[in-house]
């Protein structure tokens, strides 16, 4: 068992190694051609060059390498951001459509990252029929099992130890949200961890943008729920008029840092880990060692890559967990424990 688990691991670890190995060298190699090719063109054939000494060869040579080589942080960042180029070392490159037409000045041909998101979303969709049939095809007497099971477990955890208990009454018409939050999130998250695949919400504008679905849906809850004159009397936060001066702008900047700190959040962790990843890796190439790679990168590369898979389900827990506690907030009111206490009553 142990022996079949190390092979997994390898397998989904090492197209990764041999990505960037690839990339590295025919990057080096592509753009050290060129610089050789000007650099013996443009030399005349004097016999000053002829009769230069034989050390002066390996130095022009370092020289050269020094300035086509591409930097291993340049590497780092090129698959971390967003570009249009998709990548399949050492296949080749797919490189994306770019749209002529520029609605309101914004650019929306797509990228890697936007792909990322289109994929992610087709996963969902395809997990969701798939057990919606299951469960359809199912009697009354019957219990899920297996994937099924799996999705329904994390369905009913989300109903109930996130959105039941952090929004309290009325949290039913919050949980279709905060489901599909969660599984988006999850997904992206995953999908960044396969071979030749990109973290979506290592981009901070698709953050922002689940962070301002969050922030509309906790604003628009709010006035729902207290009502114009509620909501102003919420901005006060009870206080005596003398200090609302300084209670509202703290509430209305409060009101804005909830979706900065989502939006910061997931996307830091999840671009962080990448990173830690291709650093430990290059650790090897810049130190051109084996034994390196062998005992330091490739087992630290494996342990930050298992940890990865964890803080892919943590993070969007979390980032659910905040927006269920965030919609919490803002539809409590006052008098709210005394109407559910009248209501048991009668």
């Amino acid at each position: 068992m142990r022996v079949k688990a190390i092979s997994k691991i390898l397998a989904l670890v090492v197209p990764v190694l041999l990505s960037l190995n690839s990339h590295v060298f025919a990057v080096t190699a592509q753009e050290v051609a060129p610089v050789r090719e000007t650099a013996t063109a443009a030399a005349p054939e004097t016999p000053a060059t002829v009769a230069a000494p034989e050390a002066a060869a390996p130095a022009e040579a370092t020289a050269h390498e020094a300035e086509g080589e591409e930097k291993p942080g340049e590497v780092i960042m090129h698959h971390i951001l967003d570009n249009r180029v998709y990548a399949f070392e050492p296949f080749g490159e797919i490189h994306l459509p770019e749209i002529a037409a520029k609605p309101f000045g914004i650019d929306i041909s797509p990228t890697k990252h936007i792909v990322m998101v289109w994929l992610a979303c087709a996963v969902l969709l395809l997990v969701g029929l798939a057990v919606g049939s299951t469960y359809r095809n199912m009697s009354s007497k019957q219990a899920s099992k297996g994937f099924a099971g799996a999705i329904e477990a994390l369905v009913d955890f989300i109903r109930t130890d996130v959105a039941k208990s952090n929004i309290g009454h009325g949290y039913e018409k919050f949980v279709p949200f905060l489901v599909t939050v969660f599984f988006f999130i999850l997904i992206c998250n995953l999908l960044g961890l396969i071979p030749y695949g990109a973290t979506a919400t290592g981009n901070i504008n698709v953050t922002l943008t689940l962070a301002l679905f969050t922030f509309v849906i906790t604003q628009a809850a709010a006035f729902k729920a207290q009502g114009v004159v509620g909501y102003a009397k919420h901005l006060t936060a009870g206080t005596h008029w003398s200090l609302w001066i300084i209670m509202i702008p703290i509430e209305l900047i409060g009101q804005f840092t909830k979706p900065f700190a989502l939006t910061i959040r997931l996307f830091a962790n999840m671009t962080a880990g990448h990173i830690i990843i291709y650093s430990l890796i290059f650790i090897a190439f810049i130190l051109k060692s084996y034994i390196v790679a062998a005992a330091v990168s490739v087992p630290c590369a494996i342990f930050i890559y298992l940890l990865e898979l964890f803080v892919a389900f943590l993070q969007a827990f979390v980032f659910t967990m905040l927006s269920a506690l965030f919609i919490g907030l803002a539809t409590a009111h006052e008098g709210h424990d005394d109407h559910a206490v009248e209501g048991a009553h009668h």
